[in-house]
Formats: structure tokens, C-alpha cells, sequence
């Protein structure tokens, strides 16, 4: 009889409390489902459904074991724990092609760096670094079982292993027919609410180490040593951490990138963002560090990074067992919602099978549909944009005048220019915005994803991946764009200025040109972006955890059975890699397409990576359920969209060293029309200034303030009032011109040769790991041709003693024949 809530106490027995193991103490749980009785007008379909498809799971030779609800800390929920037997990890095993060990290695460690006993500090205990000697492995196969080194069936297949092959069961297994139509797989219980989680289950608690007869918690080991953020100048367990070549590299570019100038620029004439022009006292002057690097070094610095990071993955490969592996089957499986849509079949070609097949014209308007959609969000981005240069150059006026006005304010203006003000208050407005957009865009964009009906989850990855990088491009680095190639470009000359909307003049750059606000952008939208997303990997799955924990009636996540611990935990989900990638990427487009104007952007990167390493082993070992294991070879598409954002960054930084630094105009002025050999960049400013006449001004355009002045002085290149040809680009413009084009050109085509030349030197995998590869492939080779030599003998050995007896009984069988005669 179920009592109140109120009423009820509990008296579980100490082994369930961390066990994970079924009730004999003897079989692993490898899987375990969870639902909730549901009392609406579905509540029998769905019972029938959960009856009908724990009988198949049955039938496939899984062993389950129900917790009843009155056993549940809410007492509402029931547990069906899964355990995979012997025979159906052999049989799956086989399936899915995984590789077992057959024989310990005998290829010697990598000899140690020079000085290697220096970096002893950051090294981990060796048992967590190599928990596990090194074997030489082969695809397991029945009829070979005593080719591998099966010392005990309860532990030759590890965890991971063991809840890959319940899963893959699990996402075939049917549960009955509807509307004539088969169903199957555990995703679409999950999405008809027929259950309500599906995980495996973690090794142990992460707060102590786990007590016999469990296994050794690596859960508690990985808590650890790599979850600790006074172990941040330590390096990871490799086996289980991914992404640490990309993370520790970033020091490098940090290094190098680091050179700067100052100089000193004189302007004159400042612009208004209203219609009427103002005097701005000639005597302003303002300090502004210019950059200057050596981008073309950057690039380099990418070109080395990728080379080495394709040689890094080639030893991970190596490594992890991935060599000669092939796309994970689960990628290439037929999505349960493609056959469910599917109304046509098609043979395939190469298994000569009738698979499910829709046709293109069915797809076409949800293709239309999405690259509409895709085209409206970042237009949406575009508009959003222009209201923030709107904003900028209204509040730029307003507190121009403001300060202007206010005598009380003449000790800010000194450190808080109009300039500065808008461009810090425009980069924050900016930033508000990207979040928004792409917190609506991430779910429409999952959305219009399903609605195309990819066949396979590949393709449903390779299309969310297409629509949420292009997005997230245009979010974070459209306003990147804007003030590094556009903003003061296009504002005409006193007297002929370009208007937006026919009311605000056109943004022009600070005096000493648009880097500083550029990295003001750079520095407030990266540094954000990072702040946030740590803070919010940190915080929603604790938040979330907590108040599952406080709705139970012990609140005590230590009293939890092991099961329920991990129910309550945050699901890690299908795509909780494809964020970390794509905010991977991001950061990555932040460090080599805008270096050459923001060389703290590495700097930063690390500092970030440092401290994200931390956050997600913490996240992943506390805070979340453990994810269904699964292969990968490569990083996948991200690795072009790498290599192509690598390839962009060499024009991107041309650009900004050709068009928005100041590099180009000093070096023509230099060798080209500098007069003092002495002092070569004497007269600069006053060369780089072109001269008005106050008197051109239109009516309406005109200062306000009645000054004795007749010129005013204005940043371009021009003729003065007096020439044939006033306001006119002169011919140094031109000059000019033609020297930052040369040097794009020549910058480009330098960078690139190189970056093939160093490419093309640089192997793609090391020649260690390939002579290892070698060894491993003649010893697995050597090793399979004995045993099926040995077993070829002893079956022929059998069969001849066999033959023999035969002979043997046929002879006496005679000799009695004979004799009786």
C-alpha cells in the first residue's frame, strides 16, 4: 500500500546506496530507463508500449530489473535497470566491429624530451595518465574468443564498451506496430514521454572512492586530477580529454604577437553626428597605441598550429585504437525519423536492400524554408547592426554637446572622450544583442534542422553545424567587420559629407584611425562571450541538480541510490559537443582573424581555456549523467571550417594592417615625399591632413560658432580650395592606395606560399606513430595467421586420430567377422 509523502520512510539495504550492480550483487548495470506513471487519456498506450518493448529487449538477451516506485526517494518514479550478459556483448561486440586486446605491446615508450625530468611538476601520477597497459588489439570475433586475453568475462569488456552496445540495442529494439508502420528505438519512447531517461550509469561517487565489491571508481580519480582548479598548470588524463592540443597552444601566439608602437597623431577637424558642423580647438591632441604587428606571422603561427594539431591527432588515433577506423555506424544509421516519414523505398546500391528513400521534391521546400530562414537571421543580425551605429552616432552628439556644455566636466573629458563613451556603450549594447539573437536562433535553427528530415545522423550534424557556424559568424564578427573596413571610409569631406537615413553623418574613426575602437569591440565581445558561457556552463546544471535534489524527500544526493544519483543529474545530450566545438571555432576566429589589431586576443584564449578545462571536467564529472560512449577518427567538418578560417585570416589581417592601421600612408610618406633626411617622419600629420574652406559650407551645414577661422583641417587626402580641381583625391591618394593594394597582394601570396611550403614539409602523421602503426599492423597479422595455423593443426590432428579409430574399429570388425567364420 503506497503511504502519504508524508508518512513513508524507506529501508534500503547499504549495498544499493552506491551499488551498481542488479540486487544479486553480481550483474553490472550497464543501462538503466526511468518513467513516471502517467495518468492522462495516453497512460495505457504508453504501459503497452513499455511492455511490448522490455519483452524484445529480453528476447535480445538483455537481463532487466524493475525498482518500483515506492523504492524511489519522490516515490513516484520507476527504474528498469539493464544488464548485457556475456553472450550479448560477444555477439555485439562482433557487430560493431570494437577491438579487444590480444596481446600486450612490445613497442618501447617515446624516449623523453631533453630536460623532461623539468617538467616533472605537471605531470599527473603515472597510474592516472597509463591506467591501463598497452596492447595490441584486433576486431573481436566469436570464433576467435580465445585469441584475446579474456582473463574474466565480468571485466574484459570495459564500461564504455559495455553501455555502447545496450545503447545500440536500445536504438533498434521495436516496441510495436502503429498506423501500420513499425516502431522502434529508445529516442522515441524518450520523445513520446514513454520514459523519461535513458543513461549509464557512472562508476562510483565523485566525492569518495568506491568500496568492494565495485570496480575502482575512475569517476572519483578523474574528480580528482582533473577537475581541480589547483591542478590548472597540470596536464589532463589524455584518454579521456580530447581538445588539450588546441587548448595549451594558444600560449604561442600570445608570445609573438605581442609588439606594439606608440604614436602620436595630431587631428583637427572632428566630426558631429548631427547636421551642423562644430569647431573642435586645434590644440586636442591625443596619444593612441597603434599596433603594429607582423600578421604575416600570425598566419604562420596558424599553419604550424594546424600542421601539428593533424600530427597530435594522428597519436591520438594511434592511441585510442581509432587507426583504420571508419565512420561510427551509429553516424551512418538511418535517423527513426527519416523511416517514420518515409513513404518510398529504394534498393541500395551496395547491399542490394530496399531501404527507406523520400524523394528530393518532398525535401525541396523545407530546404527553401531553411535557407530562408538562415538568410532572414542574418539579415536580422545586419539591421540589428545599423540600429547600433544609429545609436552610436545619436548618443555621440547628444554627449558631445553635453560635455561641450558642462564646465563641471572638463577634468572626465580628459580620459572620457565622446568617442570613448560611445564606443563602450555601443560594444556593450552589442554584445546584449548577439546573446539574444543567438540564444531564439540555436532553437529555430535545431528546428528547421529536424523539419529537412536528414537521413542520417552525419547529415543532421553536418547541417546544424552548416547553419550555426554561418549564423554565429555573421552574430559575432559582423560589428568586427564593420569597424575594421568600413567605418570612416566612406564619410566624404566638409561640405559634401554621406549621411545615414539623410540624418547622421557616417562614423568616422578615432584620430589616431579605428584600432583602438576595433580592440575595444574585440575586447568587450570576447572577453563576455567567455565570461558567459563559463558562468553558464557552471551554474544552470548546478542550479538545475539542486532543485531535482531538493523536490526528493531526503535532500541528500548521498543517500540516493546510484541510479537515482545520476537521474537527477543534467543530461549531457546528442549535440553537448557540437556547443563546445562551435564555441571552440568562435574563439578561434577571434585569435586569427582580428590578431593584428587585438593582440591580447591569444593572451585572453588562454587564460579562458585554462579556466574552461576546469569548468567542463568538473561539469561532466558532477554535474552531469554520464554520456553514451562513441567514436569519432577526426574532429569532422570543424577541421575545414578550421582550415578555411585559417585561410581567411590571411586577407582579413592584410586588410587591417593595409586599410585600418596607419603602417601603409607612414611608409609612402617615408620614402616618398618625406623632406627632411634628418628627421624622415617630420611633417607627417600636417601632410596627412587636407584643407577646407569654412566659407564652402553649405547654409545648413555650416558652424554654428562664430570663430575667426577661414580654413579648417580635415583627415584625407585632397586638393586644397585654391586648386583647379579643390576636394579632389589628389595623386598621393592614389599612391597610397596603390601601396596598400601592392601590399595585400604581395602579403598574400608570400603567406600563402608558405603556409603550402610548410604544409607540404610537415607529415601528416609523425614517423614514430607510423612505424608504430606498422609493427602493430605485422603483429596483429603474425598473431591471427598462428592461431588459425595452431587451430588448422589441432583440427587436423583430432581429424586424423579420428580417421585412425575408424581404421582401427573397421579392422577388428573384420578380424571378428573372420574369426567367427
Amino acid at each position: 500500500m503506497f503511504l502519504p509523502f508524508e508518512n513513508k520512510t524507506f529501508k534500503k539495504d547499504e549495498q544499493s546506496k552506491d551499488s551498481i550492480f542488479f540486487r544479486d550483487g553480481v550483474r553490472q548495470i550497464d543501462f538503466v530507463l526511468s518513467y513516471v506513471d502517467d495518468i492522462k487519456k495516453e497512460a495505457e498506450l504508453k504501459a503497452e508500449r513499455r511492455k511490448e518493448f522490455e519483452q524484445n529487449l529480453r528476447k535480445t538477451g538483455l537481463e532487466l530489473e524493475v525498482e518500483d516506485k515506492r523504492n524511489s526517494e519522490d516515490g513516484r518514479t520507476y527504474f528498469v535497470k539493464i544488464h548485457a550478459p556475456w553472450e550479448v556483448l560477444v555477439t555485439y561486440a562482433e557487430v560493431l566491429g570494437i577491438k579487444m586486446p590480444i596481446k600486450e605491446s612490445d613497442i618501447p615508450p617515446a624516449e623523453n624530451i631533453p630536460f623532461s625530468y623539468m617538467l616533472g611538476p605537471l605531470k599527473l601520477p603515472k597510474n592516472v595518465r597509463h591506467p591501463r597497459p598497452e596492447y595490441f588489439t584486433a576486431q573481436f570475433t566469436r570464433h576467435r574468443q580465445e585469441l584475446f586475453l579474456i582473463e574474466d568475462e565480468s571485466s574484459f569488456f570495459p564500461s564504455s564498451s559495455r553501455n555502447r552496445i545496450v545503447y545500440y540495442i536500445l536504438s533498434r529494439c521495436p516496441f510495436g506496430i502503429e498506423d501500420g508502420k513499425k516502431k522502434f528505438g529508445i529516442e522515441r519512447l524518450l520523445t513520446s514521454n514513454t520514459y523519461s531517461s535513458a543513461y549509464p550509469l557512472h562508476d562510483g561517487q565523485y566525492w569518495k572512492p568506491s568500496e568492494p565489491p565495485n570496480p575502482v571508481n575512475e569517476r572519483y580519480i578523474l574528480c580528482q586530477n582533473w577537475a581541480r582548479f589547483s591542478y590548472f598548470y597540470k596536464e589532463q588524463p589524455l584518454d579521456l580529454v580530447r581538445v588539450l592540443y588546441y587548448k595549451c597552444c594558444k600560449i604561442h601566439l600570445s608570445v609573438f604577437l605581442s609588439e606594439n608602437r606608440l604614436s602620436q597623431i595630431f587631428h583637427y577637424h572632428k566630426p558631429a553626428a548631427k547636421d551642423i558642423c562644430r569647431h573642435w580647438a586645434l590644440g586636442e591632441c591625443f596619444h593612441s597605441i597603434f599596433l603594429e604587428k607582423h600578421s604575416h606571422q600570425n598566419s604562420l603561427y596558424i599553419t604550424l598550429f594546424l600542421e601539428f594539431w593533424k600530427q597530435r591527432q594522428a597519436r591520438m588515433e594511434y592511441e585510442w585504437d581509432l587507426v583504420d577506423f571508419e565512420e561510427e555506424q551509429q553516424q551512418l544509421q538511418l535517423r527513426p525519423e527519416f523511416e517514420a516519414m518515409c513513404k518510398h523505398r529504394k534498393m541500395n546500391a551496395v547491399t542490394k536492400e530496399m531501404e527507406p528513400y523520400m524523394p528530393l521534391w518532398n525535401r525541396l521546400p523545407w530546404y527553401f524554408l531553411s535557407g530562408a530562414t538562415v538568410t532572414l537571421w542574418m539579415a536580422l543580425v545586419i539591421a540589428c547592426m545599423v540600429a547600433v551605429i544609429v545609436y552610436r552616432l545619436s548618443v555621440f552628439a547628444t554627449f558631445a554637446s553635453f560635455m561641450e556644455s558642462e564646465a563641471s566636466l572638463k577634468h572626465v573629458k580628459s580620459f572620457l572622450t565622446p568617442q570613448i563613451t560611445t564606443s563602450l556603450t555601443g560594444s556593450c549594447l552589442n554584445f546584449i544583442v548577439i546573446l539574444i539573437l543567438n540564444f531564439f536562433y540555436e532553437k529555430i535553427s535545431a528546428w528547421i534542422t529536424k523539419m529537412e528530415i536528414p537521413r542520417t545522423y552525419q547529415e543532421y550534424e553536418s547541417s546544424l553545424t552548416l547553419k550555426m557556424f554561418l549564423f554565429q559568424f555573421v552574430n559575432f564578427y559582423s560589428s568586427c567587420f564593420y569597424v575594421a573596413f568600413f567605418k570612416g571610409k566612406f564619410v566624404g569631406y566638409p561640405g559634401k559629407y554621406t549621411y545615414l537615413f539623410n540624418v547622421w553623418r557616417s562614423e568616422e574613426c578615432d584620430p589616431g584611425g579605428c584600432l583602438i575602437e576595433l580592440t575595444t569591440q574585440l575586447t568587450i565581445i570576447m572577453t563576455g562571450k567567455q565570461i558567459f558561457g563559463n558562468v553558464k556552463e557552471a551554474i544552470y546544471p548546478m542550479v538545475l541538480n539542486w532543485w531535482r535534489r531538493r523536490k526528493a524527500r531526503t535532500n541528500s544526493e548521498k543517500l540516493y541510490s546510484r541510479w537515482e544519483q545520476d537521474h537527477d543529474l543534467e543530461t549531457f545530450g546528442s549535440l553537448g559537443l557540437f556547443y563546445e566545438y562551435l564555441e571552440t571555432v568562435i574563439q578561434f576566429g577571434f585569435v586569427t582573424l582580428f590578431v593584428a589589431s587585438f593582440p591580447l586576443a591569444p593572451l585572453l584564449a588562454l587564460l579562458n581555456n585554462i579556466i574552461e578545462i576546469r569548468v567542463d571536467a568538473w561539469k561532466l564529472t558532477t554535474q552531469y549523467r554520464r554520456p553514451v560512449a562513441a567514436k569519432a577518427h577526426s574532429i569532422g567538418v570543424w577541421q575545414d571550417i578550421l582550415y578555411g578560417m585559417a585561410v581567411l585570416s590571411v586577407a582579413t589581417n592584410a586588410f587591417i594592417v593595409a586599410f585600418t592601421s596607419d603602417i601603409i600612408p607612414r611608409l609612402v610618406y617615408y620614402y616618398a615625399y618625406s623632406t627632411d633626411a634628418t628627421e624622415p617622419m617630420k611633417g607627417y600629420v600636417n601632410d596627412s591632413l587636407s584643407t577646407f574652406l569654412i566659407a564652402d559650407f553649405p547654409n545648413h551645414t555650416a558652424p554654428s560658432e562664430k570663430r575667426d577661422f577661414v580654413t579648417c583641417r580635415y583627415r584625407d587626402y585632397r586638393y586644397p580650395p585654391d586648386h583647379d580641381q579643390k576636394y579632389f583625391h589628389n595623386m598621393q591618394y592614389w599612391h597610397v592606395l596603390a601601396a596598400k593594394m601592392t601590399f595585400i597582394i604581395v602579403m598574400e601570396h608570400v603567406v600563402f606560399l608558405v603556409k603550402f611550403l610548410l604544409a607540404w614539409m610537415i607529415p601528416d602523421v609523425p614517423k614514430d606513430v607510423l612505424d608504430r602503426i606498422k609493427r602493430e599492423k605485422l603483429m596483429t597479422i603474425k598473431i591471427l595467421h598462428d592461431f588459425e595455423l595452431n587451430k588448422l593443426k589441432e583440427n587436423l590432428r583430432i581429424n586424423s586420430s579420428e580417421l585412425a579409430k575408424q581404421v582401427l574399429i573397421q579392422e577388428n570388425k573384420a578380424q571378428l567377422a573372420k574369426s567367427t567364420v
